[in-house]
C-alpha cells in the first residue's frame, strides 16, 4: 500500500514543523513537502503531487481563501484547514468550508509547541478521510491518550419511550459532523420560514458554532442562532448547538424547550448527536423527523434507531452526497432508517413529511 502524500501550507515554521512530526508518526503517511506562502505551495503541488493539503487559513502574500479558490478550479483536491480559534479564524474556515475544504482542526491558542499533540489523533484521523474524498472542480513519540468513549447513557438515560403529549407542533432534528455545516447551509437554504423548529447537532467547536449560526442566519429565511438554555423551539426557527454543550429537547407542559448539558462528551463529541436524537426520542416521540447527515465516525447512529423506534420518521443522507459516510451509513446499518435520500432531495422530503403529519 504506498503512503498518503501530504503537503503541509503554513506561514508558521513551528507549526509546519509540529504538523511534520505528527503526520510522520503515522505509518500510513508522509510529508512529501512544506511550504510558507501560497507561491511555494504551488510548485510543491505540481512538483510532488500530493493525495491532500493542511492549509493555514490566514497566509502572507495571497490569503488562504484565494489561494483554495483558485486550487478548486484548477487543480481539485482535499484540503484540511489549519484554523485559529478565534472569530475572524471561524468566518474564514467556514467560507474554506463553502470554497470545498474538506474539514479543518483548530490550532491551540497558548502554548503550541506543548499542546499542539493533543490533537495528533485527530488531524491523522482527517487526513486518512480526506484523502480518500473526491473532490469536485469550481514524529511526535509520545504516546497518544485516547479519551473514553461514553455513550448518551453518561448524559440521558435510556428508557422506553415516554407517552406522548398531543400537540400540533413538529420538530426536525439534525445531527451532522465532517461535510455537515455545508450539506446543513444546502438543506437550509431551501426551507421556508414557516418551517417547524429546528434542531442541530454539528461537530464543532465554540467560536465557530456562533459564527457558523449567524453565516446561516444569513443565509436562510428561517431565524437561526446559536441555542441558549431554556429557549422555546418555535416554528420558524433553527436552534444550533453550542460547540461546548450538548443540546437536549424537553417539553414543559405543550412547549418544547432546549436544554443546554455540558457534560461528558459522548462518543467524544460534545455537542453529541445521540444525545440530541435520544432527547428527541424520548419527549417528541411520533411528533419528530430525525435526519442524520454526513460524518466521521457513529454518533447519533444509536440515538436516530431510537426516535425511529419512538415513532418518528427518519432520514438519512446517501453515501454518493455525503463527504464521508460513516454516521449515516452507520444509522442505516442499525435498521433506524426510514428514507436514504441525496442531499438535495432531503428538505422536499422534510417538507412533505411535515404536510403529512398535519
Amino acid at each position: 500500500m504506498s503512503k498518503i502524500k501530504v503537503l503541509i501550507i503554513d506561514d508558521s515554521a513551528l507549526i509546519r514543523q509540529m504538523l511534520t512530526k505528527i503526520i510522520s508518526s503515522a505509518s500510513d503517511m508522509e510529508v512529501v513537502g512544506t511550504a510558507g506562502d501560497p507561491y511555494i505551495a504551488r510548485r510543491k503541488i505540481k512538483k510532488f503531487n500530493p493525495d491532500v493539503l493542511t492549509l493555514d487559513v490566514e497566509m502572507p502574500r495571497m490569503d488562504g481563501l484565494d489561494f483554495l479558490s483558485n486550487l478548486m478550479r484548477l487543480h481539485p483536491m482535499p484540503v484540511i484547514m489549519i484554523s485559529a480559534l478565534t472569530e475572524k479564524g471561524a468566518d474564514i474556515t467556514l467560507r474554506a468550508l463553502e470554497y470545498g475544504a474538506v474539514d479543518f482542526v483548530t490550532k491551540p491558542q497558548l502554548d503550541i509547541s506543548n499542546t499542539f499533540g493533543e490533537y495528533a489523533e485527530e488531524i491523522i484521523a482527517k487526513l486518512r478521510v480526506a484523502a480518500k474524498v473526491k473532490v469536485q472542480s469550481s514524529s511526535i513519540k509520545t504516546k497518544l491518550t485516547i479519551p473514553p468513549k461514553y455513550s448518551a447513557d453518561v448524559i440521558i438515560k435510556h428508557t422506553l419511550a415516554h407517552k406522548h403529549f398531543e400537540t400540533t407542533d413538529k420538530i426536525i432534528a439534525i445531527g451532522a459532523s465532517t461535510g455537515g455545516t455545508e450539506a446543513i447551509r444546502a438543506l437550509l437554504t431551501q426551507m421556508p420560514p414557516d418551517t417547524a423548529g429546528i434542531v442541530i447537532s454539528q461537530h464543532i467547536p465554540l467560536n465557530f458554532s456562533q459564527s457558523f449560526a449567524t453565516r446561516m442566519n444569513q443565509l436562510s429565511a428561517m431565524t437561526v442562532c446559536e441555542t441558549k438554555d431554556e429557549q422555546t423551539i418555535l416554528p420558524g426557527h433553527v436552534y444550533i448547538a453550542p460547540g461546548d454543550s450538548h443540546l437536549l429537547v424537553k417539553h414543559y407542559g405543550t412547549r418544547y424547550l432546549c436544554s443546554l448539558n455540558q457534560g461528558e462528551a459522548v462518543n467524544r463529541h460534545r455537542p453529541s448527536v445521540d444525545v440530541l436524537f435520544r432527547s428527541v426520542a424520548q419527549n417528541v416521540g411520533p411528533n419528530a423527523i430525525g435526519v442524520i447527515l454526513t460524518g466521521m465516525g457513529d454518533d447519533g447512529a444509536r440515538g436516530i434507531k431510537e426516535m425511529h423506534d419512538a415513532g418518528a420518521v427518519t432520514i438519512a443522507q446517501d453515501e454518493k452526497t455525503s463527504v464521508v459516510w460513516g454516521m449515516p451509513g452507520e444509522a442505516v446499518k442499525h435498521g433506524g432508517i426510514d428514507h436514504v435520500l441525496p442531499l438535495q432531495y432531503i428538505a422536499n422530503k422534510l417538507l412533505s413529511l411535515l404536510q403529512r403529519k398535519k
